[in-house]
């Protein structure tokens, strides 16, 4: 049946329409003023030092890597509980990445396991062993950073990961791909770590259609990342001299433009999903089989990228989604965990079991229609078909 309620939409007004409009009228499609005026509005908004525009957020990350030098037979601490370029992006350098499992609350990385796991990997001792996948992973490889992920717009404990790695040397990279406008204790995502990644899928909080965004206080790591984006041309390369192996990871004209229309309406993108959110967590409280979204103490902000419920243990989601689709209800499973993912078992071994929450997580996490468009009946609709088809499991 064809879906009556959309799964997202992109918010989009003329000006966003004219902006681009503007941009097609003029010889500059690549490396121009609009990408300067995107990342102005970030550097303006989070009050950092620098804001690298690039094509996707998986390629923020992916600069972000190669800015924390890491490389062959190196460790990243990471998440399963993620989209899978959380992960990927350090298989793309040849480092390994391992992980831990998450908090059954937030979905964040559990920091004590954290905590026991960057103990034992610098120690390097046979304790390590346990933190590392079964194949492929280096006997003695050496931990560099974390990479940790705010799941769902919501930030995961920065202050506690500080605290982990401090005198450690390891680079914390975030992925706030999903969390732009959140705060944690009044601070916000994206410089929490010492790298911070923005996305800007269609569904995100604000689009490019595609694209990502870098911030960080690093001067000399902000200078690579520049040179890495545009085919590693380094400052002072003359036209064709490149530097360094770098990438064609350069957002366009059109996309900034469209970025940073978005950007001048961010508070009131932001205010829309949040009313959503609302809507959905008033129409939905006390309906048996269903957990809805929890808030940590230390978010002081969760910015809204998708709207994710977890059905009991026990309700056939699959079943439940099929039900709903029936009613042109679309639902999603969120997320799949990456160590389950073929590649992932193919390569290092994995196993069901490996990372129980994260799997709990991942078989019961459903992904309800949200966007900052919707109105309070299409939300009424939703809910009163989920509830409908939960008292029938």
């Amino acid at each position: 049946m064809k879906p009556i309620v959309p799964m997202s939409s992109p918010d989009l007004t003329d000006a966003e329409v004219q902006a681009v409009l503007d941009v097609i009228r003029t010889p500059n499609l690549s490396m121009g003023p609009q990408i300067d005026q995107f990342e102005a509005a970030f550097r303006q908004m989070l009050g950092c030092h620098h804001a690298i525009g690039v094509n996707s957020g998986t390629a923020g990350l992916h600069l972000c890597i190669r800015a924390a030098d890491i490389g062959l037979g190196d460790l990243v601490l990471t998440t399963p509980f993620s989209f899978v370029a959380s992960t990927n992006v350090i298989l793309y350098e040849s480092a390994t990445p391992v992980f831990v499992d998450v908090d059954p609350l937030t979905g964040n990385m559990d920091l004590e396991q954290t905590r026991q796991a960057v103990h034992d990997l610098l120690a390097g001792s046979e304790s390590a062993r346990r933190w590392l996948p079964r194949l492929g992973a280096p006997r003695y490889g050496v931990l560099k950073a974390v990479l940790g992920v705010d799941v769902f717009g919501q930030p995961m404990d920065w202050d506690v990961l500080r605290t982990i790695t401090r005198h450690t040397g390891l680079a914390l990279i975030e992925d706030s791909c999903e969390a732009l406008g959140a705060t944690y204790k009044g601070r916000q995502a994206g410089l929490l770590g010492d790298y911070g990644v923005f996305g800007f899928y269609p569904n995100k909080q604000i689009t490019t259609g595609e694209g990502g965004m870098i911030v960080t206080n690093r001067d000399e790591e902000a200078t690579l990342m520049r040179a890495l984006r545009n085919q590693g041309r380094a400052p002072g390369d003359t036209w064709l001299s490149h530097t360094h192996l770098g990438y064609n990871y350069r957002l366009d004209e059109l996309s900034a433009a469209l970025g940073a229309a978005q950007m001048q309406r961010l508070e009131e993108l932001i205010n829309r999903r949040e009313r959503v959110a609302a809507l959905y967590r008033e129409r939905l409280a006390g309906v048996d089989g269903l957990e809805l979204p929890y808030i940590a103490e230390t978010t002081t902000r969760v910015s809204w990228f998708v709207f994710v419920v977890r059905v009991a243990k026990g309700v056939n989601r699959e079943a439940l989604a099929d039900r709903l689709a029936q009613r042109g209800i679309p639902v999603r499973p969120y997320f799949l965990p990456i160590h389950l993912q073929p590649y992932m078992q193919e390569r290092f071994g994995y196993e069901p079991q490996r990372y129980p929450v994260t799997e709990d997580l991942g078989a019961r996490g459903l992904a309800l229609p949200f966007s900052g468009l919707m109105t309070a009946e299409q939300v009424e609709i939703v809910s009163a078909a989920l509830q409908e088809e939960l008292s029938r499991s």
